[in-house]
């Protein structure tokens, strides 16, 4: 007898980034949120050094915390990494595969990198810098130095715009690596998601559910989780 099978249907994990109060952090770990994003970056008005001691954010009770860098010094990286106990490394700037290689090799192991791809308004130059960014770096999971890829609207300010990209333009593409998808995401413009031929693996919210910079509406947070699209996801 054939036993049927059932589609399993599952949302994207769901990464807050730009976290500086401890309060609210605690609330998106309550409300089971997947992913904590700080920012070690100085120029960005949510630098986490700024609310937070790197003391703090190691007695954070949370598996997947995210430091998020730009251009920055290896050595630091992996400084605050260990001090921090972070378990992701998100770099948001115009870090090349020479540094992402070393910095692979001085990390501990058991931190996980995201490479974040910026994506501007001229499509033509998207695809030939996203293409060569695949092509560079074969799907070929235990020989890449990186764990995931996150797509994000470039900014001169390297994130925290609020303004979303085509994400049409990233079902020209089979991406070798579970995703990020990030960049102006709100209630109003999530349904687009359906329209995504490979879906993220998460997604990333920042500007567009604060109060202020670094400040999170956590209820519009929690309404949110409630509304994010579920795919199919193989069959149980």
């Amino acid at each position: 007898m054939n036993q049927q099978q059932a589609t399993h249907y599952t949302s994207p994990a769901l990464k807050v980034c730009g976290l500086t109060n401890l309060d609210q952090i605690q609330e998106l770990i309550d409300i089971n949120t997947d992913f904590l994003g700080f920012i070690f970056y100085e120029k960005s008005p949510r630098y986490v050094l700024n609310h937070l001691s790197i003391e703090d954010i190691a007695q954070i009770n949370h598996q997947e915390k995210v430091g998020v860098f730009v251009n920055e010094k290896i050595e630091t990286i992996v400084e605050i990494a260990e001090k921090g106990k972070l378990n992701l490394i998100q770099l948001h700037g115009d870090e090349d595969d020479s540094l992402i290689t070393e910095l692979r090799k001085q990390l501990n192991p058991d931190v996980k990198i995201i490479k974040v791809i910026r994506i501007g308004n001229n499509t033509a130059e998207n695809k030939e810098k996203i293409a060569k960014i695949f092509n560079d770096n074969p799907a070929t999971y235990n020989l890449q130095p990186i764990n995931f890829y996150l797509f994000d609207t470039d900014s001169k300010a390297f994130g925290g715009t609020g303004q979303l990209f085509d994400w049409n333009l990233l079902n020209d593409f089979d991406i070798p690596l579970p995703y990020f998808l990030s960049g102006g995401i709100s209630e109003e413009n999530i349904k687009n998601m359906e329209g995504l031929k490979q879906k993220p693996f998460a997604l990333d919210i920042n500007s567009k559910f604060e109060i202020a910079p670094g400040d999170k509406d956590v209820n519009r947070i929690k309404k949110f989780k409630t509304i994010i699209p579920k795919s199919p996801n193989g069959t149980i």
